[in-house]
């Protein structure tokens, strides 16, 4: 069964351009090394909840949105090999930089998922 790395991530708005140039350079090497899907879906019907919402997760700031990415990977193991492979990649070296991203990496959140309905 396929298997899910997801990601959640405040952008500035001013940075919008830069965030698309770095996605899609990484979803590239992603792609590469085996990924099956690489997606950046940027925040349209999103709202603050009472207690629970995409922009409280990330304590979204004025002037920012809220990414919703994710890769998929044929299985766990292949996400493991691939995300080995792609560490090492230097087309990523200059991306790696915390201080030069687009975003404030200290409030992006992520995981990995097991598929639990594939239709």
């Amino acid at each position: 069964m396929a298997y899910v790395d997801g990601f959640v991530t405040p952008v500035p708005k001013k940075k919008l351009a830069a965030y698309r140039a770095m996605s899609r350079r990484a979803g590239k090497v992603w792609r590469d090394h085996g990924a099956l899907e690489f997606r950046e879906c940027v925040a349209d019907d999103v709202t603050w909840g009472k207690r629970t919402s995409f922009p409280r997760a990330v304590k979204q700031r004025p002037g920012e949105t809220v990414f919703f990415s994710y890769i998929v990977y044929r299985s766990r193991a292949d996400r493991d090999r691939v995300n080995a492979k792609v560490m090492k990649d230097k087309r990523l070296a200059k991306m790696m930089d915390p201080k030069t991203l687009p975003f404030d990496g200290k409030r992006m959140f992520w995981g990995g998922f097991k598929v639990m309905v594939d239709l």
